[in-house]
C-alpha cells in the first residue's frame, strides 16, 4: 500500500470512536484505491415532482454513516428540493467500513453523485476515473490537533517537546501536514493512538489528532475543556465534502448537475440557518438506530457550519472555491503524494452558471 493509498483510508474516519467500526477498503478500476467510507445504503425518497422538468431518481452517495455530515441533503430531501428541482425521488445511500468506495459507485453508475474528498477523487482521477469535482461543503479541512484548555496547542510549534496521538490510519495526513507546515518531525514524540481520546484525559499525550468536528465534542459533552487547532489554519488548505460526478453526465446532462446543486444549495443554507434542524432530522430520521443524540448532532452541526460558511462563500455562495484556494490545494495534495493539476480534477463551471442564473442563492 503507497503512502497515498493510506492517505485515503485517513479522509473518512468519522465516528469511530462512537461506533467502533474497523477500517475497510475495496479496488477502484483494477488499482489499490481504498476508501474508508462505507455504507448502509438505504434511502429516503420523495413524491414525485411537479412540472415540466423529469430528471428521475436521484441517487447521491454519501461519504459515511447518516449523521449530521450530511444535513443539507437531509433537509433537501425531507422539505422537498429536490422533487422541486424535478427529480422524481431521492435515495441517499449511506456509508460505512464495508461499503465499495464513493467514486466507484459513480463510475459503475449506481449513483449519479457521491460526496467525497479531493484527495480520493485525485487518486481515482488518475488512476483513469472519468470523474469531476464540482463544488465543496467544507472549505477548510476537518482535521485538527485536540488538547486539554489547560496546556493547549495554539499553534504548530506548541507541539515541539510534546506527545501527539496519531492514529495509524492518519499517519499520511500527519507526514503531509509536517511538511505542509514546514515543521520538524524530530521535535515531536508521534504515539500510536486508537480512536478513544481517553490517553489525552489521562495526560498519557499532549496532543490528540482527529476531526474537529467528533471527538472534541464527545469529550465535551463529558465535561472535559479541551482546545482545537484547525489544520486548515495551519498550513494543511485542503477542501472537504466534495461532489463528484461522471464527466460525461457534466457534459450530457448539465440542466441536471444544476438541478442538483440548487436543492443542495438550498438544504444547505437552511442547515447553516438552523444547525439543529439536521441534527434532528440526523438522529431522528435518516440516521435512526445508528446511536446519535440531538445534543451532540447538534454540536457537530454547528461546528461544520464553520467549515461550510467562510467569508468567500458569503460572497460567491456554498461549495464555490477560490482560484486562490484551488492553487492551495493542488499544492497540498502534492504534500501527499498526488500531482494532479486543477482541470483535471475540478469543474465548477455548473456552479457558477447556477450563481449566475439565481443570485439570490448567495
Amino acid at each position: 500500500m503507497t503512502s497515498f493509498d493510506r492517505n485515503l483510508l485517513a479522509s473518512d474516519r468519522r465516528l469511530f470512536l462512537k461506533r467502533g467500526l474497523q477500517l475497510g477498503g475495496a479496488a477502484l478500476l483494477g488499482a489499490p484505491l481504498l476508501a474508508a467510507c462505507g455504507s448502509d445504503s438505504d434511502s429516503t425518497s420523495s413524491t414525485s415532482a411537479s412540472g415540466s422538468k423529469s430528471f428521475g431518481e436521484l441517487t447521491l452517495r454519501l461519504s459515511w454513516i447518516k449523521n449530521v455530515e450530511f444535513a443539507g441533503s437531509y433537509i433537501a430531501d425531507s422539505k422537498g428540493y429536490y422533487t422541486a428541482e424535478g427529480f422524481s425521488k431521492a435515495t441517499l445511500i449511506g456509508g460505512g467500513p464495508s461499503a465499495t468506495p464513493m467514486e466507484t459507485d459513480v463510475v459503475t453508475k449506481k449513483a449519479l453523485f457521491a460526496i467525497s474528498g479531493p484527495d480520493i477523487t485525485g487518486a481515482a482521477i488518475s488512476k483513469g476515473a472519468p470523474l469531476k469535482i464540482i463544488g465543496a461543503q467544507y472549505q477548510k479541512n476537518p482535521f485538527c490537533v485536540m488538547s486539554m484548555t489547560k496546556n493547549a496547542i495554539t499553534k504548530p510549534e506548541d507541539m515541539y517537546g510534546k506527545k501527539i496521538g496519531v492514529q495509524a490510519s492518519n499517519e499520511s495526513v500527519w507526514a503531509a501536514y509536517m511538511k505542509a507546515a514546514g515543521l520538524d518531525e524530530s521535535k515531536i514524540t508521534k504515539v500510536p493512538v486508537q480512536f478513544d481520546p481517553l490517553p489525552l484525559t489521562q495526560g498519557t499525550v499532549d496532543g490528540w489528532f482527529s476531526f474537529v468536528t467528533n471527538e472534541p465534542n464527545t469529550l465535551r459533552l463529558k465535561g472535559f475543556k479541551v482546545s482545537t487547532m484547525l489544520l486548515a489554519d495551519t498550513g494543511y488548505p485542503l477542501v472537504s465534502e466534495t461532489y463528484c460526478t461522471r464527466q460525461d453526465t457534466i457534459d450530457k446532462q448539465p440542466e441536471l448537475v444544476k438541478a442538483f446543486l440548487r436543492a443542495e444549495i438550498k438544504g444547505w443554507k437552511a442547515s447553516v440557518a438552523d444547525p439543529a434542524l439536521g441534527a434532528k432530522l440526523a438522529a431522528e430520521t435518516y440516521g435512526k438506530g445508528l446511536g446519535l443524540t440531538t445534543k451532540e448532532q447538534t454540536l457537530e452541526s454547528t461546528d461544520q457550519n464553520a467549515l461550510v460558511l467562510t467569508a468567500d462563500t458569503k460572497k460567491n455562495g456554498l461549495f464555490t472555491v477560490t482560484d486562490t484556494l484551488i492553487e492551495e490545494n493542488i499544492k497540498t495534495l502534492a504534500y501527499g503524494g498526488l500531482k494532479i493539476t486543477a482541470d483535471k480534477l475540478f469543474d465548477f463551471s455548473l456552479l457558477e452558471a447556477v450563481y449566475k442564473e439565481d443570485p439570490s442563492l448567495i
